[in-house]
């Protein structure tokens, strides 16, 4: 009972006339098929009394047939003013609901810029900017100092590690392969420790030759 009363939209009108202009335009051609038979009877009507020599129904029947074939003429003017009214309902339907959509979202815009402060906002971004630029600056700083505190207190370490490395890497022990410079003072060395020196350093260069260190 309460959908009796209830409001149509403008969805629901243009439904209701869209529904309506669909049953003229089947109408008008049920109405022209009906004129078609009748032009075919009535042209075979004629031949019909004009074989027979009746020239006064021949005539009349012809006038007859220009007014049928007029009427059958008007209903496909009908017919093409018909769809085109449904075309502009459709369009106009499209139309309105564009401009509901519209006007909700400048209703939304509107809104949202009463409610957006510009000076605010634009300070909030410098001072973001800001504190990133700060915050960069900082990392900067401290990177640079763990740099410069590992650099000056692990190079001579490090250099030490590599230089034991590579010996062990050869085979050689300091204690007991690496040949010792003389001590000031000493005076020249021996023969034999001459020879022992040149016999470590064969051996230093047949190790590094084994390791394809050239």
């Amino acid at each position: 009972m309460a959908s009796l009363f209830k409001k149509k939209t403008v969805d629901d009108i243009i439904k209701d006339q869209s529904k309506e202009l669909r049953s003229t335009q089947r109408q008008i051609t049920r109405d022209r098929t009906a004129l078609e038979r009748q032009e075919k009877q009535m042209e075979a009507e004629i031949k019909k009394m004009a074989k027979s020599g009746n020239r006064d129904a021949c005539k009349i029947l012809a006038k007859q047939l220009v007014q049928l074939r007029k009427q059958k003429g008007r209903t496909y003017a009908v017919s093409s003013k018909v769809t085109s009214m449904s075309t502009q309902t459709k369009v106009m339907n499209s139309q309105m609901k564009m401009a509901g959509a519209m006007s909700t979202t400048a209703k939304t815009m509107k809104a949202v810029n009463k409610k957006m402060d510009p000076q605010k906002t634009m300070k909030t971004m410098q001072d973001f900017q800001k504190e990133n630029m700060k915050m960069g600056m900082t990392e900067d700083m401290i990177n640079d100092t763990l740099d410069d505190i590992f650099d000056e207190s692990g190079d001579e370490e490090e250099s030490e590690d590599i230089v034991n490395q590579v010996l062990d890497e050869i085979g050689i022990e300091i204690s007991g392969k690496m040949v010792r410079a003389p001590a000031a003072g000493k005076g020249v060395p021996s023969a034999a420790s001459s020879k022992q020196a040149t016999i470590s350093d064969d051996e230093i260069e047949r190790q590094l030759r084994a390791l394809g260190v050239d």
